[in-house]
């Protein structure tokens, strides 16, 4: 399992991933994306900021890397980032399937991203990220399963699933939406051979929507690590725009609201890896200062005082446009 060694590493920041849906592709729904990259967002800037955040981030002892086929050429830059550095073999790599980028390096196409969670999808997509990424894929993920999804009842897909987990790649899920709990549900009773079939779920947790984490708590009692993404709500628990609390409980810890952010999500017991989805270094900095935040219980209950009601919070979600 790839991610034995982060279960007992004694680095916290070994417990913060690097997720790089912001920087593989120009357009994206985080907020602020103009202040993030002021010098322009062609293939070779974004290219250079994906190797600067990666270096950055292996150096202060962040060891899990998360990317997709649908993050631009996310997959690209950091297969050229591993390629130049081979004694690198600490680091885990994840990826998923799922979704095409179909943006074509533009800010405003109609359609970002088209999802299909076919058979033929998975096979076309896991070429295409071993002719990236190589050998260096811990973890093939499906991109953003939910209760409709086919890939929950594809026995043949199942197969093909723990024929490459035989091959030595960990296989696991990420989830999206309103239902996000009754998702990981389905797919904890998924098998194969008697074995199941899943080893990760990746869910959206953060101050604003917690709905996920009864599900999530079942998830790590079953053995699966979980993998938290949109700790920040794309932005809006980070700088000007986190609610006073968060920035209140910043100012007294001397960190940034995105540390609180993140601090909130790594104080839950189940939380495995929480994802870092900077788009700059400094960004990348305030954000692993998180583990060293100590949430007493009464800033505990004012940041559960936040929470939305799912569908309200994924409606707002759906609306951020892409910057």
């Amino acid at each position: 399992m790839p991610f034995t060694a982060l279960a007992t590493a004694t680095t916290p920041t070994a417990h913060i991933g690097l997720g790089l849906a912001a920087v593989g592709r120009p357009g994206y729904i985080n907020l602020h994306r103009d202040r993030d990259f002021p010098d322009g967002r062609d293939a070779d800037a974004l290219r250079a900021r994906t190797h600067e955040l990666l270096d950055a981030a292996y150096a202060q002892g962040v060891r899990y890397v998360d990317t997709a086929r649908s993050y631009g050429r996310a997959e690209e830059f950091l297969g050229e980032w591993l390629d130049a550095r081979p004694s690198f073999t600490d680091l885990v790599v994840g990826s998923k399937w799922g979704y095409t980028y179909t943006a074509d390096w533009r800010t405003d196409a109609g359609t970002h991203e088209v999802k299909d969670h076919s058979l033929a999808t998975f096979e076309r997509q896991r070429a295409e990220t071993r002719e990236l990424l190589g050998d260096r894929l811990d973890l093939y993920q499906i991109h953003s399963l939910t209760p409709d999804s086919p890939a929950l009842a594809d026995k043949e897909l199942h197969e093909r699933l723990a024929a490459l987990a035989a091959d030595g790649v960990a296989i696991g899920f990420s989830t999206s939406g309103p239902a996000q709990a009754d998702a990981i549900r389905a797919a904890l009773a998924l098998t194969v051979d008697g074995d199941p079939l899943f080893r990760t779920v990746q869910a959206t947790y953060n101050a604003l929507e917690t709905s996920a984490a009864p599900a999530l708590a079942e998830a790590h009692d079953a053995g699966l690590t979980v993998i938290v993404k949109e700790g920040m709500a794309n932005g809006r628990l980070a700088g000007d725009e986190a609610p006073a609390v968060f920035q209140e409980i910043a100012a007294d810890a001397g960190v940034g609201g995105d540390a609180v952010a993140l601090a909130l999500v790594l104080h839950q017991p189940w939380a495995g890896v929480v994802l870092s989805g900077a788009a700059t270094a400094t960004q990348l900095a305030g954000n692993l200062h998180a583990p060293v935040v100590d949430l007493d219980e009464e800033q505990r209950a004012r940041l559960d005082a936040l929470v939305e009601e799912p569908e309200s919070y994924w409606r707002h979600r759906a609306a951020l446009p892409w910057h």
